[in-house]
């Protein structure tokens, strides 16, 4: 039977987790709070590296825990993906809060990037914009469990991710071709979580 496999490369695996970081819950994926599975194609790197090497030959129905640092995850904090641009471009200074997000655009239209803004100069009347991933720095600690297993369809291993209704490309981009100096922004949300 399909769902008897264990994970490996070119097959599709479901799980639910929860992640945490210091001991503060980030996310949730549960059956519980009526979530589906979260699936990805095992080996196509789409999800962190020390996760996936966690997963790799483990079973539906397997439950563990594991505590992940930095480079096997989202990387360290990269300055040079933070970036000073004056308060004007978004906004003005009375609007800004750290923690509200922004989108960024490349010159060239063809990336765009999440900013978070993590500190105002007032006196200056600078922003400080972050593009790097909000987890990047952090040992990310996962309770996982493997729902299911299922080989890939060809088509699937031909585009790198599953194919479903709710598939989405969260492939990540390399942030740093991004440039951010010629901003495009729109408030996203108030206050980041």
């Amino acid at each position: 039977m399909a769902w008897e496999l264990s994970v490996a490369t070119g097959r599709v695996v479901a799980i639910t987790y929860t992640l945490s970081t210091n001991d503060t819950v980030r996310h949730v994926r549960s059956e519980l709070w009526g979530d589906r599975p979260f699936e990805y194609l095992h080996g196509a790197g789409n999800i962190i590296p020390g996760l996936e090497r966690a997963l790799e030959g483990r079973l539906p129905g397997d439950h563990f825990s594991i505590s992940i640092p930095p480079a096997e995850a989202y990387g360290e904090r990269d300055r040079a993906l933070q970036q000073r641009v004056p308060v004007d471009l978004l906004g003005g200074m009375d609007r800004l809060q750290p923690g509200m997000r922004f989108m960024a655009t490349s010159e060239d239209g063809a990336h765009a990037e999440t900013l978070l803004l993590t500190d105002v100069e007032e006196d200056e009347q600078m922003a400080v914009l972050d593009a790097n991933h909000p987890l990047a720095g952090m040992t990310l600690q996962f309770e996982v469990s493997v729902v299911a297993v299922r080989e890939a369809t060809d088509e699937e291993r031909a585009r790198g991710r599953i194919i479903s209704d709710e598939s989405t490309d969260d492939a990540q981009a390399g942030a740093g071709a991004l440039n951010i100096a010629p901003l495009v922004a729109v408030a996203t949300q108030g206050q980041g979580g």
